[in-house]
């Protein structure tokens, strides 16, 4: 069996740790889907711009392979680990996703939407109108995800934080801010929110203060356990100073905004 992508999803979320857990706690981040021209997709596009929400169907394409348990975000109680049939694991015997995305608009062969949870450049194989009376079963049992211990943390910035991060929003298109909520609000009683194996995180428990990576940018942040709170503290770049010399490789392209970033914090240091 074989099947042919209709088009490509293009968005924030480009590592596999950039991606939300879901696309409801990625509000506010639109991508798009460009359909493949020359299939006629413009006619199938007919009538689906009056829906609010869309399903998604596609192709993880960055997963090899598959694995008969995973450890999902918040393990039920008593559980370390799930059957992936009983999880939302991309690694599934066939790596095929299924996405609830805001449908914001279309224009020709290109759909506007937010809350998705896909990475930038995932094939899309298939699109559905998302329909309330025969999609939403808001009674229906969750099983283990009922049962789960964990519940969501406080996170707070500092002003320098804040400053830091819009700067850098407002240079690039990263998110440091929302990146940081998502990864770091959700935790449960038994292992806790700050699971190192999981992220790109580094603790300190002692000073009960961490660091959470973001590509090349580093998020200091420090944590109450009593009071479940994050504090978001401040950004730093992941290179030293002689990875931003001149003439050093760029493996990622993004050199030149560390160095301004650098310069903005010098100056701001100065007020």
């Amino acid at each position: 069996m074989q099947f042919t992508p209709i088009g490509t999803f293009y968005g924030d979320a480009v590592y596999k740790y950039d991606a939300p857990r879901q696309g409801r706690l990625f509000a506010g981040h639109p991508g798009r889907i460009e359909l493949a021209p020359g299939n006629n997709y413009e006619m199938a596009l007919r009538d689906l711009e009056g829906f609010e929400r869309i399903w998604v169907i596609f192709q993880f394409h960055e997963n090899e392979g598959w694995r008969p348990t995973t450890r999902p975000p918040v393990p039920p109680k008593g559980k370390d680990r799930v059957g992936t049939f009983a999880s939302r694991s991309p690694y599934r015997p066939n790596p095929i996703g299924l996405s609830c995305v805001r449908l914001l608009k279309i224009e020709g062969l290109t759909l506007y939407v937010d809350e998705a949870d896909l990475l930038s450049g995932t094939p899309v194989l298939d699109i559905k109108p998302y329909i309330p009376m025969a999609d939403a079963f808001p009674n229906a049992k969750a099983g283990w995800v009922e049962e789960q211990e964990g519940d969501l943390w406080t996170v707070d910035t500092t002003a320098v934080f804040a400053a830091q991060g819009g700067w850098i929003a407002e240079h690039s298109e990263f998110d440091l801010d929302s990146f940081a909520r998502v990864q770091l609000s959700r935790g449960n009683f038994s292992k806790d929110v700050f699971d190192s194996s999981r992220r790109r995180l580094t603790i300190d428990e002692n000073a009960r203060t961490g660091v959470l990576a973001y590509r090349t940018f580093r998020i200091r942040f420090r944590y109450d356990e009593s009071e479940r709170r994050v504090m978001l503290e401040s950004i730093a770049s992941g290179y030293t100073a002689d990875d931003l010399k001149p003439g050093a490789e760029d493996k990622y392209g993004d050199k030149q905004l560390h160095r301004d970033f650098l310069m903005f914090m010098s100056r701001d240091c100065r007020r």
